[in-house]
C-alpha cells in the first residue's frame, strides 16, 4: 500500500470524471469544461486532457480524462480557487454529483472508452496481456535494428531499445491489446453487470 502511495505521489496520474449533464444544458457545460481545461493547461503539471461526449442520447454521460505529472500538481490545480469557481458552475448543470476516479502507472493503459469510473483489471492479467504485447515489440526491435545496437555502447542501447518499445507500448500496442483483450480483461466487470 505505501508503494503505491509513493508512486502515486512522484509519478503521472490519470484522473477520469464522469459527468451526467441536464437535457438542455450540453451547450453549456461544454463551455464551461473549455474554460476549466484552459485554466488547467496553465497549471504547472499538467500534461493533458481529453473529452469523451456522450455515446447515445440516452446516456448523458460524458467523460473528461486529464493527466497531471504528480500529486502534488493535481493537487494544487483541485485546491485552485480558479478550478473552484467553475466547479460550482459546472456542478449546477448536472443530473447527480461528478463521479472521479485517478490512476497511476501502467493502469492507464488497460481503459477502455465507455468504461468509466476506470476499474483496472486483475494484475496478473494486465502482466499477461502487457507480456503479450512486449515480447514481440523487443523481439522486432532486436531482429530490425540488432546489428546495428550491437556496436552501440550498452547504457546507450539500452536507452533506445526502451525508449522505442515504451512509445510502442503507450500509443501503438497497449490500445490494441486492451481492445482486443477486453473480453477477457474485464470479463469479471461484465459478469457484475449482466
Amino acid at each position: 500500500m505505501t508503494e503505491d502511495r509513493n508512486a502515486e505521489t512522484t509519478s503521472p496520474l490519470t484522473v477520469v470524471v464522469s459527468r451526467r449533464v441536464k437535457k438542455g444544458q450540453e451547450v453549456e457545460f461544454e463551455k464551461l469544461s473549455s474554460q476549466m481545461t484552459e485554466r488547467a493547461s496553465a497549471f504547472p503539471g499538467y500534461l493533458g486532457a481529453a473529452m469523451f461526449r456522450p455515446s447515445s442520447a440516452d446516456d448523458p454521460e460524458y467523460r473528461i480524462v486529464f493527466k497531471f505529472r504528480d500529486r502534488d500538481t493535481l493537487t494544487a490545480w483541485e485546491e485552485s480557487e480558479e478550478r473552484a469557481e467553475l466547479l460550482e458552475q459546472i456542478e449546477s448543470l448536472l443530473v447527480q454529483p461528478s463521479e472521479r476516479e485517478i490512476t497511476s502507472g501502467i493502469v492507464t493503459w488497460f481503459t477502455l472508452p465507455g468504461q468509466n469510473p476506470v476499474k483496472p483489471p486483475p494484475k496478473w492479467k494486465m502482466t499477461i496481456v502487457s507480456w503479450l504485447a512486449l515480447y514481440p515489440a523487443v523481439t522486432l526491435v532486436f531482429v530490425m535494428f540488432g546489428d546495428l545496437l550491437a556496436s552501440v555502447p550498452l547504457l546507450l542501447r539500452t536507452l533506445v531499445v526502451t525508449v522505442v518499445v515504451m512509445l510502442l507500448m503507450t500509443y501503438v500496442l497497449m490500445p490494441r491489446m486492451t481492445r482486443w483483450f477486453s473480453f477477457w480483461l474485464f470479463s469479471d466487470r461484465n459478469r457484475q453487470s449482466r
